[in-house]
């Protein structure tokens, strides 16, 4: 991790940060918060719509899978041809199918967990070595359904119950290298993968309305909110944290 002191302003100033799931979101919305900081983006995705481009002009932009060993593996050579490493890894990218055990298959399953577990093991393990002797941050993006439990969803709620896990045994496992890995519990966030699961109910805005109204706050929350947790985790402000699960979800686990 660079030895420069950023300011407060810049807290990431100089730091190179990867961030899957990049183009929607909370990784886009992390992407943006992670700018103005002053951190160097290596953006991560299937796919990105032209206005990225603009949006973005400076950072590397990588397409691809994230469950797949091969593409993380050579999207990890052009970051240290390029950067010679990262300090910061943020996994944001996410997918679910909406299925119970019993209503969906094998293969759905399957699709979910490489996304979702998978893609975030592919590039922790890429980061372990991108930190080495560096030091750096991993922050993981869970679920508090992970916790709380919900419906028609076992594939997403069993493989974020796993990163959450994974976060814990990696804190231990890194912490005399300099690597803090936490992980960040949102409630539902106003995003396009919410949308599309409220988009397979029958009434999509009734079923809008009793998700917001499960957060104590009554609403839902906006990705720019979990994105401003993810910095505090990301940056030296959490400097004495790691193995942590920072609830971002508007009071739905109190209750």
């Amino acid at each position: 991790m660079t030895t420069d002191a950023p300011s407060r302003s810049t807290p990431l100033a100089g730091r190179v940060a990867v961030i899957t799931g990049a183009a929607s979101g909370i990784g886009l919305a992390t992407a943006r918060l992670f700018e103005e900081t002053g951190a160097r983006l290596v953006l991560v995705d299937r796919s990105y719509s032209a206005h990225l481009e603009d949006t973005f002009p400076s950072a590397l932009r990588l397409t691809g899978d994230v469950g797949n060993p091969a593409t993380v593996a050579t999207h990890a050579a052009q970051i240290r041809e390029r950067f010679g490493g990262f300090d910061i890894l943020v996994t944001a990218a996410g997918w679910s199918d909406g299925k119970s055990v019993a209503s969906g298959d094998y293969e759905s399953w399957k699709a979910v967990l490489n996304t979702v577990l998978d893609g975030t093991y592919l590039w922790a393990h890429q980061a372990v070595a991108a930190m080495e002797g560096r030091g750096g941050s991993i922050v993981m993006v869970g679920s508090q359904l992970a916790l709380a439990g919900g419906r028609s969803n076992a594939a997403y709620l069993a493989g974020k119950g796993a990163v959450m896990s994974l976060a814990r045994t990696m804190a231990l496992d890194h912490a005399e290298a300099g690597i803090r890995v936490n992980a960040v519990i949102p409630g539902a966030i106003d995003t396009p993968l919410l949308a599309r699961a409220f988009a397979r109910q029958p009434d999509p805005e009734a079923a809008r309305a009793r998700s917001a109204a499960r957060h104590a706050m009554q609403r839902l929350g906006r990705a720019e909110e979990v994105a401003e947790a993810i910095l505090f985790l990301a940056a030296d402000t959490s400097s004495f944290t790691t193995g942590s699960c920072l609830m971002v979800e508007g009071g739905w686990l109190a209750g």
